[in-house]
């Protein structure tokens, strides 16, 4: 065992959304982690440790997007040795990390009334139920992009193929789709012809991609863009079977009230932005 007095305990947990934009869309996540470690320490923010020989910083991320996608609805989780007001928090973050890394919103983890604030909370993993992405496909017309999506929701079932760690896999990208529609306006205001699909995608296993859909809509309709597709993610959150839509996953711990800690008479944040409502400010290859 080693030797030493122990890590001191977290006392509050704050959730993390924030977006990956412009150049930074192309880091891995595991260079992400990395730069935020650092802008933790820079903004001098307690965070808490794990015990052991090798201690790392309690910080948890839930549904990264894969590298050279840009995203607008990423999240974490921080463990703090002190409470800190979730505004502040937010602001020298933000501060400290590089541009195209911006911290959108930090909320105090919910818990339940006379348990402790330190308790562990329930997965976060489980709200992510969904994502919203938007595809711009440079050089198709809007009229071919509507028939295609119109014969790929018409479609009972779309298999496609593709590698996995564990190997080639065929799995039904149709049954993921929860709605995929033409975004004629955002087409129409673009710099240049070019088709944009809006879509909201069910979190299953294995992971069913925008790529996937792409492939998918190849095969049933033969639309093939003559370059690479530029992606972002919107949102991801809750899905409303009845609506299609998505929620914010964070409402739960908004519902919570004011933060709490040395800092809380500092203020609040700036209003964050809701899911289905971001659109990144630099669109990114697939």
């Amino acid at each position: 065992m080693p030797e030493g007095p122990a890590p001191a305990p977290v006392s509050q947990r704050l959730r993390v959304r924030y977006a990956k934009r412009g150049r930074l869309r192309f880091t891995s996540h595991r260079d992400i982690s990395r730069a935020v470690e650092r802008a933790v320490r820079r903004a001098g923010i307690p965070v808490a440790f794990s015990a052991g020989f090798t201690p790392h910083p309690k910080i948890s991320y839930s549904g990264a997007a894969a590298t050279g996608v840009a995203s607008e609805a990423e999240y974490l989780e921080i463990g703090l040795t002190e409470p800190r007001d979730p505004a502040r928090v937010r602001a020298d973050l933000d501060a400290a990390l590089p541009p195209g890394l911006d911290i959108l919103d930090v909320v105090p983890v919910a818990t339940a009334p006379g348990e402790a604030r330190a308790a562990r909370p329930s997965a976060f993993a489980d709200r992510l139920e969904a994502s919203e992405w938007r595809i711009r496909l440079d050089g198709v017309s809007p009229g071919d992009a509507a028939a295609a999506v119109a014969a790929f929701m018409a479609a009972e079932e779309i298999e496609v193929e593709r590698l996995t760690k564990k190997g080639r896999r065929t799995f039904d990208v149709r049954a993921a789709v929860s709605t995929i529609e033409p975004d004629r306006r955002a087409a129409e205001a673009a710099d240049a012809p070019c088709a944009i699909l809006r879509m909201v995608v069910r979190h299953s296993t294995p992971a069913v991609r925008p790529d996937d859909i792409l492939t998918g809509l190849r095969q049933v309709a033969d639309l093939a863009p003559p370059s690479p597709p530029l992606v972002t993610r919107l949102a991801q959150g809750p899905l409303d079977a009845a609506t299609g839509g998505l929620a914010d996953p964070l409402d739960p711990d908004r519902e919570t009230g004011p933060p709490h800690g040395e800092d809380a008479a500092t203020g609040v944040g700036r209003e964050p932005a809701l899911p289905g409502d971001a659109t990144s400010a630099d669109a990114v290859s697939a």
